[in-house]
């Protein structure tokens, strides 16, 4: 049975200290944007009188599912703004997951205002649905931008679905999903014009307006500007590519005056090599060394045609870089003891980590063959600088896996419940990962871990 193994390291021991974790402003943010949707309801409430018949039920419920679409529209815009506070202290895996859910969200209340308005005013004007559709698309004002700007987020929430997102590459997919703004945009008009909560209220259009403004200067400010200034500022370029592994690169980026990025080990930018085929998508990709002068490095594994071609840069080819990103750091930590757990490319935060973090280390890293086991050479010498334990779990030689179970965690590291566990890896390998450590008695505060996966 393959099982976990330790090459041996130098035993010196390392200092270890308590450190205090810095909070996350996630549950505030969260309780925020719920008040703002309660506000929104509060706005229905207080300007809506007595509800009577068939049609004036779905009509006000269509001005509900109105209202809080839009509400979400503006959330769901904000979170793609890729703000400081939310990507690098709420995570970026985590705001990810709160932008799909709000994608969700919106396109339910959507599809909900759209039916109940429809069948609210054909049922008040007694006529059949589709001459009521046409109507109001072609008779009513800013109705035609609405309408484009619908079809536009119902086009972005198919190919965001799963089943979608399979088939299709993710190029089409980014620059269909940039066309929310767009939608966004072409939507609001019509909330202004024909909303009679809007209309005749200027405190709560100068409310809405403030919300999307406040969302259009997030937006222009930090997926824009502060991009565009970074570039020019730092004037990244391809310095060096080297092999790593069977199918997994390093790539040396020199600037000017990286140290002004305040880039942490564990975080990633976002990279657009403007090169052949690439130049036109903006992929992730964590630093695999803490920054040092005037050179970053990341580490890439071939798993399609954009992460292959990262392979072929040539030497002084412009990078445009945005970030950095990301909240799996030192500041996560609060024992004296980590223990960081690794599979595939998942290293690549990881190896940063490993010479970064203070206290006690162990490190164990899971790959299929001791060929796949990249950055290993560098992973020695920083565990007999460190007086670290580096440990592997490698598939025997008849392709059996080794056991990662909550025993076999705690027969490789006894005392794993006092550690802060850093966790990257494919996704099944970190849900498993995360089951057993719970299992091991890890307190789930000290499981950090970023995930990618919408």
């Amino acid at each position: 049975m393959a099982t976990v193994y330790e090459r041996a390291a130098d035993p010196r021991p390392t200092r270890g200290h308590g450190r205090r974790r810095r909070r996350s402003p996630a549950a505030a943010l969260l309780t925020l944007l719920w008040a703002g949707a309660a506000a929104v309801l509060a706005l229905w409430w207080t300007d809506t009188g007595s509800v009577v018949g068939r049609a004036g039920w779905l009509t006000d419920a269509g001005r509900i599912t109105g209202l809080l679409c839009g509400y979400a529209c503006a959330v769901l815009v904000a979170l793609m703004a890729r703000v400081p506070l939310l990507e690098r202290r709420v995570g970026s895996d985590r705001v990810s997951r709160w932008h799909a859910m709000a994608g969700r969200y919106t396109i339910c209340l959507l599809v909900a205002h759209v039916t109940l308005i429809l069948l609210g005013y054909a049922a008040q004007d007694g006529a059949g649905l589709v001459h009521e559709a046409v109507s109001v698309v072609t008779d009513y004002p800013d109705m035609l931008k609405a309408t484009a700007g619908t079809v536009i987020l119902f086009a972005v929430g198919i190919t965001s679905a799963r089943a979608a997102r399979r088939r299709i590459s993710h190029e089409f997919w980014y620059y269909v999903h940039l066309l929310t703004y767009a939608a966004v945009f072409l939507a609001f008009f019509h909330q202004i014009s024909l909303g009679s909560d809007f209309v005749g209220n200027p405190v709560a259009r100068g409310a809405w307006y403030a919300l999307y403004l406040g969302t259009a200067a997030l937006v222009l400010w930090f997926r824009v500007l502060v991009p565009v200034r970074l570039n020019l500022r730092h004037r990244l370029r391809v310095e060096s590519v080297q092999q790593e592994a069977p199918g997994v690169f390093s790539v040396v980026v020199r600037g000017e005056d990286l140290a002004e990025l305040e880039a942490r080990a564990g975080q990633f930018f976002r990279w657009r090599f403007l090169a052949d085929g690439l130049r036109w998508t903006s992929t992730p990709y964590s630093l695999s060394a803490p920054p040092r002068g005037d050179r970053m490095r990341i580490t890439v594994k071939a798993l399609g045609g954009h992460s292959a071609a990262v392979a072929l840069l040539r030497p002084g080819t412009r990078v445009w870089a945005e970030g950095p990103y990301g909240a799996l750091t030192a500041d996560r930590g609060t024992a004296p003891k980590s223990l960081l757990i690794a599979g595939g490319v998942g290293i690549t935060p990881l190896r940063a980590l490993f010479e970064e973090l203070p206290g006690r280390l162990t490190l164990l890293y899971r790959a299929r063959t001791a060929g796949d086991l990249a950055l290993g050479a560098e992973l020695e010498a920083i565990a007999r600088w460190r007086g670290a334990r580096v440990l592997y779990a490698v598939n025997n030689a008849d392709g059996t896996r080794p056991r990662l179970d909550a025993a076999s965690l705690r027969g490789a590291v006894p005392d794993v419940a006092e550690h802060d566990v850093y966790l990257c890896g494919p996704p099944e390998l970190s849900r498993d990962l995360y089951r057993e450590l719970r299992a091991a008695g890890v307190p789930d505060r000290r499981i950090h871990h970023e995930s990618f996966e919408l």
